[in-house]
């Protein structure tokens, strides 16, 4: 098949140099199929990557096939689900292999921010909301790649059991008790998080702890039980493994402030509310969103993995 791209769809251009009535309705879907890849996966990278497997298979029909498809959003959702169901299985073997702790891609959305580089297609765009939140990605990543699938296509895309049967290869009752598991297991992960306006508040009080420099004002804020995690991927420096109690936490934290003197901090919105960035010569070098439990930071998320900044610069 000859090669094409992304970018192509919406052109009218198809790899059988042919023309489509149809196809600028059907790359209107790529910002919905974009949504379903991020949350399944968490990364924009691998989204990208099934979107696209995605739209290779649809012109890999007959013409004939294609003409007899009723929905072309259903078969393409459809045909992603399962494309990302066998992409959170090989990413569970790669993210073993992965150096140090994996964490999901921050998104940057507004008021602070545009949730895209400006030169970006619009149809890239990831909906920003709680369902892209960096603590319920989190919890997603504990499930089974079939309950996440079940349980995203479900949850978020309200798809009908019949059809997440298709996806997962099992029965419409089977998906409905996956998605029910998840469902359970997600509230019980979520079910004492704070408001978005307390998780600002302390998120605020935190920043101002850290440039204050006072490891009592900073432990006074953080949970008991509180995990670091710190996620450069290999490539820039990063703790290898969970920083976890208030003493070792709140060290690491004003040591990091310590040792960049010249480092600046500003407030960005995400899918979890305010987050902090990192900023130095004018890039974003790592973004930290915390997971605020009550009235204290329960989880410490830093991504400085360079890879997964892109949308930050």
């Amino acid at each position: 098949m000859r090669g094409w791209a992304l970018a192509d769809v919406g052109t009218g251009w198809r790899p059988d140099g042919a023309q489509d009535a149809g196809l600028a309705e059907l790359a209107g879907e790529r910002r919905h199929l974009m949504n379903l890849g991020y949350r399944m996966l968490g990364t924009v990278a691998d989204a990208e990557e099934a979107v696209q497997e995605t739209y290779v298979r649809w012109y890999r029909l007959t013409p004939e096939d294609r003409d007899a498809v009723d929905s072309p959003r259903a078969w393409l959702t459809r045909v992603a689900g399962r494309i990302c169901l066998d992409m959170l299985g090989s990413a569970r073997a790669r993210r073993e292999r992965y150096v140090g702790e994996w964490l999901p891609e921050p998104l940057p959305g507004s008021p602070f921010a545009p949730s895209r580089p400006e030169h970006a297609d619009p149809a890239d765009t990831v909906t920003l909301d709680e369902t892209v939140s960096t603590a319920l990605l989190v919890v997603l990543e504990s499930l089974t790649p079939a309950e996440r699938v079940a349980f995203v296509l479900r949850e978020v895309f309200a798809m009908p059991y019949a059809d997440i049967a298709q996806v997962v290869g099992r029965s419409p009752e089977a998906c409905r008790q996956l998605a029910s598991a998840a469902r359970r297991h997600v509230r019980e992960g979520r079910s004492r998080e704070a408001t978005r306006e307390r998780h600002d508040v302390i998120v605020r009080a935190f920043a101002d702890a850290c440039r204050g420099g006072s490891l009592s004002a900073l432990a006074s804020v953080l949970d008991p039980d509180v995990v670091l995690k710190s996620d450069g991927g290999g490539i820039v420096s990063a703790a290898r493994r969970p920083v976890i109690g208030v003493s070792n936490v709140s060290r690491f934290l004003l040591g990091i402030v310590a040792k960049n003197p010249g480092l600046g901090v500003e407030e960005r919105e995400t899918g979890d509310g305010i987050a902090l960035a990192f900023r130095r010569d004018g890039r974003t070098t790592g973004v930290m969103n915390l997971n605020v439990v009550g009235d204290a930071v329960k989880d410490v998320w830093i991504v400085l993995n360079p890879g997964k900044l892109g949308l930050w610069n």
